[in-house]
């Protein structure tokens, strides 16, 4: 079994706290489903949201779904002019027996641009 990345990342439509929510539990939600995963093949997740959010912690979600033993963590974005706002980016850290070539990374909504070159 091999340790693998995961990236990630979903622009809300408001900074609210209930949104942010359903928003990061889609996101993770589909990345455990299109990779195959289950809350046992995490290793670590790291989130990240623009300055712009402030009404919850991202990792509050995923603590939502039921991960409570699985290490989770949360930094601010870099605050650079012209950036996508609102976006709620994520790193996952997997055991996987996949290729890191057949990972599929998770690009939601108008967060899609942000990775053309990968977002699924």
């Amino acid at each position: 079994m091999a340790v693998r990345a995961v990236r990630g990342a979903v622009q809300l439509d408001r900074d609210a706290a209930d949104h942010m929510g359903e928003q990061v539990r889609e996101l993770l939600t589909t990345v455990l489903e299109r990779n195959g995963l289950t809350a046992d093949d995490l290793i670590s997740i790291w989130f990240t949201a623009t300055p712009d959010l402030h009404s919850d912690f991202p990792a509050a979600a995923a603590r939502g779904l039921g991960l409570a033993d699985v290490p989770l963590i949360c930094a601010q974005e870099l605050d650079i002019e012209g950036a996508m706002p609102r976006v709620v980016r994520l790193l996952a850290h997997i055991e996987s027996d996949r290729p890191r070539s057949e990972i599929s990374h998770v690009y939601l909504g108008a967060a899609a641009a942000l990775r053309k070159d990968i977002a699924q």
